[in-house]
């Protein structure tokens, strides 16, 4: 039986910061999307046989000699293209329009009035609030196209060729910010592109499950689980597809959340794959022995995770290696050709004195809102599904300076707490945990002085994890939180709260 192709459309990347929000957002609306360089040739991406293009923003100008530009051979394939702020203009300049400086830049929300009827705007509330972010403006549109919408200092806030289905908004529809953005891209998809909203995870796994079989064969599959989101959903995905074959090493190393081993045992140990736990918790702890400088913590547990998988892992021959590989890391890590933001360690294929017959990475096309979904279709708990992004370190990047077996007992404990507390108080955050600083001050406990650690409490919002802002948790929840940690934790004598964004700070504090 010949798999079932999804329609596809192509976000070509110039540079944007939003280039992974476009894709997912084409996602979400049931359609599949892949990013690529925004240089790839117009012979490549015929053959890719997209039904729809997006040209993302980018840091450029469009007539210095140094930036980006589409293949333009890409506007006359006959597929249609949606440019957005720079991908419009890179458009504009490449068809025969002109585009200059601003008199005025426009940055932040800004009030966007369509002109004319235009398919993009069908459905859409106007004027309409959106996020700008130029310093350029098509001074000139090419010929074929009219101007769609305007704003105060933007003469060309959409631009439109109806007849080769070229369209261009200088604003950003992807973003939260832009009202009736969604709306945009869901026209231009559906009534431009004729999508069909073949892309779901029903379809996904019913794919994903055949090919895992077709590249398995006969072979048997070992993957290492770390606890985290990815790893636990790729076991999920595979075992349905393999039943039996399936070997998972948990390496516990001793410094994981509370019950994070349990739950792991509960969410799997019921199903067809062998389950191996891995204590090494005393070995863990032995080779951090006085250390206290982060990176070497964090080289030493690297290293130390790799030896004992290994050693493990080495009792099942002639096998594959299972990754819980998603696609921004295989972006970040440079793929097609895109820039190397950060290496992953999961990327890149297997080493060339490696005893595996090869790679297995069932969700490397999935983005992580897209992996949780996943991971509820096949039957995995909310406690797996909505983990919290967490360092493979662990709780040693949480535990400032020398690691021990007491310091991190009370911040096990302590970030327990808080966790417990936020979910009471239905506290909106991306990321929310304790860190055990290295610092202890005095208290004072009935009529005794105390001389405990100081706990700090986090709680971050943000997107991209690139950048963040501290969450304004409500006093109420931190008073409970650190009345909770101070009473019920011996060892814990008082608690602040991290009011740092990033930058200049970090998200984690080591």
């Amino acid at each position: 039986m010949k798999e079932k192709v999804h329609q596809t459309v192509l976000v070509l990347d110039f540079g944007g910061q939003y280039k992974e929000l476009i894709a997912r957002t084409v996602r979400s609306l049931k359609v599949h999307s892949v990013i690529l360089p925004g240089a790839t040739p117009a012979e490549e991406v015929a053959k890719l046989a997209p039904i729809g293009i997006i040209l993302t923003g980018g840091p450029f100008s469009v007539y210095a000699e140094d930036s980006p530009k589409a293949d333009p051979a890409l506007f006359g394939l006959g597929i249609p293209v949606l440019g957005i702020c720079y991908g419009m203009q890179m458009m504009s300049a490449a068809l025969g329009g002109e585009v200059s400086p601003c008199s005025v830049s426009e940055y932040g929300t800004t009030e966007v009035r369509v002109t004319e009827e235009c398919v993009l705007f069908e459905g859409v509330k106007t004027p309409m609030q959106t996020l700008m972010s130029h310093t350029d403006y098509v001074s000139r549109v090419p010929e074929g196209f009219r101007i769609a919408a305007v704003t105060d200092n933007c003469p060309a806030a959409a631009v439109a060729c109806d007849g080769k289905k070229l369209y261009g908004v200088q604003f950003h529809p992807e973003v939260e910010r832009t009202r009736g953005g969604r709306r945009i891209i869901r026209n231009f998809l559906y009534k431009v592109c004729g999508a069909k909203g073949d892309y779901t995870m029903d379809a996904y796994i019913e794919s994903e499950v055949r090919r895992i079989r077709e590249q398995a064969g006969e072979h048997e599959i070992v993957l290492g689980l770390s606890g985290g989101v990815d790893s636990a959903v790729a076991a999920a995905l595979i075992e349905r597809a393999v039943p039996d074959r399936l070997t998972c090493i948990f390496v516990d190393h001793g410094m994981m959340r509370k019950n994070e081993r349990a739950e792991i045992e509960a969410a799997f140990g019921g199903k067809s794959l062998n389950l191996v736990c891995v204590d090494a918790k005393d070995r863990f702890l032995s080779r951090l022995a006085g250390v206290t400088e982060p990176e070497q913590k964090r080289k030493i547990i690297g290293e130390e995770f790799v030896r004992v998988f290994e050693s493990e892992s080495a009792k099942y021959d002639d096998c594959f290696l299972a990754q819980g590989t998603i696609y921004p890391d295989v972006i970040e890590s440079g793929a097609n050709n895109s820039a190397n933001i950060k290496s992953h360690h999961n990327v890149g294929g297997l080493p060339k004195e490696s005893r595996f017959v090869g790679i297995i990475e069932p969700l490397r096309g999935l983005f992580k809102d897209e992996v949780r979904a996943l991971g509820r279709k096949l039957g995995l708990p909310e406690t797996i599904v909505n983990r919290q992004p967490f360092p493979g370190p662990g709780l040693a990047v949480r535990c400032v300076g020398e690691i021990t077996e007491e310091k991190l007992g009370i911040l096990r404990e302590a970030d327990a707490v808080f966790r417990e507390e936020m979910a009471k108080g239905g506290v909106k955050a991306d990321q929310y945990f304790a860190v055990l600083t290295s610092m202890r001050s005095v208290g004072v406990v009935g009529d005794f002085r105390t001389y405990g650690y100081v706990v700090a409490l986090r709680a971050v919002r943000t997107t991209d994890f690139m950048t963040c802002e501290y969450v304004h948790v409500p006093y109420a929840v931190l008073d409970r939180a650190s009345k909770r940690i101070v009473d019920e934790i011996s060892g814990a004598g008082r608690v602040v709260y991290d009011v740092t964004g990033k930058p200049p700070a970090t998200i984690e504090w080591e």
